[in-house]
C-alpha cells in the first residue's frame, strides 16, 4: 500500500487526539475574553452534543475519555470528509 498525503494527516490527527489530554486546563482565548469583558452569560449552547466537553460518557478516567472521544471525533469527521471527497471524485469522472 502507497502512503498518501491523507494517511499522514490522519495519523497526526490521531496522534494529537492521543496527547490532547496534555492540553491546558484554562480557557481558550475566546472563553476567556468572553469571561473578562462580562458577555460569558450571553452565550447560548450548543443544540446539541454527541460527546459532551470531550468526555466519553461512561469511562471512569477523564483523561482516558478525553481520548476517547477525540478519536471518535476525528474518525467520525474523517469519515464524512473521505466519503464526500469520494463521492465528488466520482462524480467528475461520470461528466468527463
Amino acid at each position: 500500500m502507497r502512503l498518501k498525503w491523507w494517511h499522514i494527516g490522519l495519523l497526526l490527527c490521531l496522534g494529537v487526539a492521543l496527547i490532547s489530554p496534555l492540553a491546558s486546563g484554562f480557557p481558550d482565548g475566546l472563553e476567556k475574553v468572553a469571561e473578562d469583558k462580562g458577555f460569558i452569560e450571553t452565550a447560548l449552547e450548543a443544540p446539541y452534543q454527541l460527546i459532551a466537553d470531550y468526555v466519553f460518557p461512561g469511562i471512569g478516567s477523564e483523561a482516558l475519555a478525553t481520548i476517547i472521544a477525540g478519536i471518535i471525533g476525528t474518525l467520525v469527521l474523517f469519515g464524512v470528509a473521505y466519503g464526500i471527497a469520494r463521492l465528488l471524485t466520482l462524480r467528475r469522472r461520470e461528466v468527463d
